[in-house]
């Protein structure tokens, strides 16, 4: 078997050697509890890099996912107690106002999509920044218990929150398989070209993911909030670059065309178990971003689709 055949199995290759690995290093790792409590952990990672694998999955980047997540802590703790529940619909539509403003710069600007994406992320912290005077803010605990008490309960001993992103999943995955978007959207990562000379309105599609991926983003920002019973404008620092080597992990290339959500699951739960890894080798928080960066590249490296990139800038 060539490298070209073998690459589509690298993602759970990978994850197969790597728990392997751990539960060498940590004989407790397979429990049942322990297993449950990483996929907690790495549920709201989980979120934010499915907004992600969007705007991947067409060819673009998106690098405003965290700012917008920072942006919503502090937009729903504020806004909780003049609008309970209804706040999360608020700063839900603030994200994908953001991201709706980073698909139009892509392509009615033509700005390049991690130019634009960097540039409405600053955007959106530096309105987290100002709403919060820039420092943490804080839910009353019996207004978040009821409006958002069923995000951090439990059903059958399993954290609703593990439900919550996998009915997420199963939403992205049937627009994705199902419906006429998914189709064009694989039309567009695979050859942006091709899908507008079949007429397809390329731009309109590319600014609709944008909008759900900022969408997601401000929902993972969400679960931030009510899981830390607050917020702050740096509050998800240091989760782009995991929710990145998530998604390209998974088998989702920049180059797009190929992946997608479901792909993302596996590279999650590879950062998961590397998380962990690093967790038992006592690996310094502060270098826990090398290691990702480190990741991140050699991802990218084993994932790229050659053949579009005629030359690399």
């Amino acid at each position: 078997m060539n490298f070209e055949r073998l690459r589509p199995h690298f993602p759970w290759i990978t994850l197969v050697l790597l728990t392997l690995a751990v539960s060498a290093i940590a004989p407790g790792f397979l429990a049942p509890a322990s297993l449950i409590g990483m996929a907690a952990d790495v549920s709201t990672l989980f979120v934010l890099a499915l907004g992600i694998t969007l705007v991947i999955y067409i060819g673009g980047i998106d690098l405003s996912a965290q700012s917008v997540a920072n942006m919503t802590t502090v937009l729903v703790t504020l806004s909780l107690p003049s609008f309970g529940v209804w706040s999360a619909l608020g700063v839900l539509l603030a994200g994908a106002a953001v991201g709706f403003a980073s698909g139009y710069a892509s392509t009615k600007l033509k700005v390049p999509s991690f130019i634009a994406t960097l540039a409405l992320g600053g955007v959106a912290i530096s309105v987290g920044q100002y709403a919060s005077g820039q420092q943490a803010v804080f839910m009353d605990a019996k207004m978040r218990d009821d409006a958002f008490g069923w995000v951090i309960g439990s059903t059958a001993g399993i954290p609703n929150e593990i439900f919550i992103a996998g009915a997420l999943l199963l939403v992205l995955l049937f627009i994705e398989r199902r419906t006429t978007l998914g189709r064009a959207l694989k039309a567009i990562g695979a050859g942006e070209p091709a899908a507008l000379a079949s007429g397809l309105r390329v731009d309109t599609y590319k600014i609709i993911v944008y909008a759900i991926a900022g969408l997601i983003s401000a929902f993972a920002g969400l679960l931030f909030a009510v899981k830390l019973a607050g917020g702050a404008p740096n509050i998800a620092e240091g989760f782009l670059l995991p929710a990145i080597v998530a998604v390209l992990l998974g088998g989702t290339p920049l180059t797009g065309g190929v992946g997608g959500v479901l792909n993302t699951l596996i590279g999650a739960l590879i950062v998961a178990v590397i998380r962990t890894a690093m967790v038992y080798l006592e690996v310094p928080a502060t270098a826990q971003q090398i290691v990702f960066g480190i990741v991140l590249i050699v991802a990218i490296a084993l994932t790229i689709d050659r053949a579009k990139l005629a030359i690399v800038k």
